[in-house]
């Protein structure tokens, strides 16, 4: 007898939540986005680069930069094919040329181009529409996802709006940028753990974003953490974003940060095992409910646990072999 797999019994016929490596890489000089390939390279595609356009180019220099990162997206130390772009701010003048350089010189589209400082949906829409067109233009057959941060009021406000639009696949909190736009009403211990966890504005704002991001399927991306050569406080950062509030992806800006993110952000093995075997009970039950070491489980934990094994899988995590056939063989994505 065929066995369904979880996608196809969970989401009622719909696609399951967009899910993506645990960490987002930013780099900006060239030294520093060619390390970071070459880190992906050792690592595998457990995490993201982003090739960053805005703050790593010199003023004056914007098109020459963009150049330089088209060049890295068609070269080979793009193996995996997961590095993204984020592009100048909307007020910038060079932004539109950002796209358009990138999309029109390299062969290789970007995994994703993130949007910063975006004040409000009516921007977001604009700059989301602008991609598209750019990649029309230059004849790239896939929709390019978009990222957008989320360090403004206005953008804060309307997150759920902006989480809303279909071309958007994750929502980034720009912490520092949001506690300096508060003008000193928020103190600077705010921009560096534990503070970042305790002032209630700053867990207003980041509930908000993990909130609209789960309500419409799409990946809540932590802010970075500024300890940069600690790996037990970059871990211990990554979980509570975790944990407390529910964030699936976090930022790194220093090589030495990548791997406690990936780290703590990846299921354990007795997480994984028990996933395992309640799935593989649940569909020898046809995926009616079960019960499991006393506990009552139907769908709406299999949906749990089916997250567990994506989430392990996309981290690079060893899977027991019974939960191969939980995965479509092409498509890393389920």
């Amino acid at each position: 007898m065929r066995v369904l797999q979880p996608a196809q019994v969970l989401y009622d016929g719909d696609a399951p939540p967009i899910l993506l490596p645990a960490c987002d890489h930013y780099a900006g000089s060239e030294k520093l986005m060619r390390r970071s390939l070459a880190l992906q390279r050792q690592l595998g595609p457990v995490f993201d680069v982003t090739l960053d356009c805005e703050d790593g180019a010199e003023v004056g220099h914007e098109a020459a930069h963009a150049e330089m990162a088209a060049s890295l997206l068609d070269g080979s130390d793009n193996a995996h094919g997961r590095v993204g772009l984020r592009i100048h701010d909307f007020r910038h003048s060079a932004w539109r040329d950002d796209v358009r350089i990138v999309l029109q010189h390299a062969r290789r589209a970007p995994a994703y181009i993130t949007l910063p400082k975006v004040r409000g949906v009516a921007e977001a829409a604009q700059m989301c529409a602008y991609v598209e067109t750019a990649r029309c233009h230059a004849g790239i057959g896939r929709a390019i996802p978009i990222h957008v941060l989320i360090e403004t009021h206005g953008a804060l406000a309307d997150a759920a709006a902006i989480a809303a639009l279909p071309p958007v696949e994750a929502l980034s909190f720009g912490l520092m940028d949001f506690v300096s736009a508060h003008h000193g009403a928020i103190p600077d211990s705010a921009m560096r753990s534990p503070g970042q966890f305790e002032h209630p504005l700053v867990m207003r704002a980041k509930l908000a974003i993990a909130a609209a991001c789960h309500a419409h399927g799409k990946v809540p991306s932590h802010n970075v953490s500024t300890a940069l050569r600690d790996p037990d406080a970059v871990a211990d950062d990554a979980r509570r974003a975790r944990d407390q509030f529910g964030f699936t992806r976090m930022w790194s800006i220093h090589p030495e940060q990548v791997a406690p993110i990936v780290a703590a952000f990846a299921p354990h093995d007795d997480d994984i095992a028990l996933a395992t075997d309640i799935l593989d009970a649940a569909t020898r039950a046809g995926w009616g409910p079960i019960r499991h070491r006393d506990r009552l489980h139907d769908r709406a934990s299999y949906r749990y646990y089916w997250s567990v094994l994506r989430r392990a899988r996309r981290a690079g995590r060893p899977l027991p072999p019974r939960a191969a056939d939980f995965f479509p063989a092409a498509d890393d994505a389920q």
